[in-house]
């Protein structure tokens, strides 16, 4: 499986107002918002930033975003590698296929395909 890149993580926030305020100040710029969650971006890449009542635990709910050149070959690759999937490839908002692997720590790798 040929890796293209890695293009952005999605992570907890608990105020999304907050947040923005925070990543704006570092340079990113805001893209899609809506009620629940907001898209940051600094050139290609991008976190998005899922609303969630109370405090964040560190490392919870992250999920890493890999992009492949071949998704049903990357999900192929993985099975015959003898790892277990979330789901087949399947439509992701904005486009493209997609499917999720957990690591052995249990860290979301959320492999797609969007041309």
């Amino acid at each position: 499986m040929k890796l293209a890149s890695i293009s952005g993580l999605t992570c907890q926030s608990a105020d999304l107002d907050r947040t923005v305020a925070f990543y704006e100040s570092l340079g990113f710029r805001v893209g899609k918002r809506e009620n629940d969650q907001v898209t940051l971006y600094v050139n290609w890449f991008w976190m998005t930033f899922v609303a969630t009542d109370g405090p964040v635990e560190p490392g919870t709910a992250s999920a890493v975003h890999i992009k492949v050149d071949d998704i049903q070959e990357a999900y192929a690759e993985v099975v015959a590698a003898g790892y277990k999937p979330a789901g087949e490839p399947a439509k992701r908002a904005g486009g493209g296929l997609e499917f999720e692997l957990a690591d052995p720590d249990g860290y979301r790798l959320v492999l797609f395909y969007k041309k």
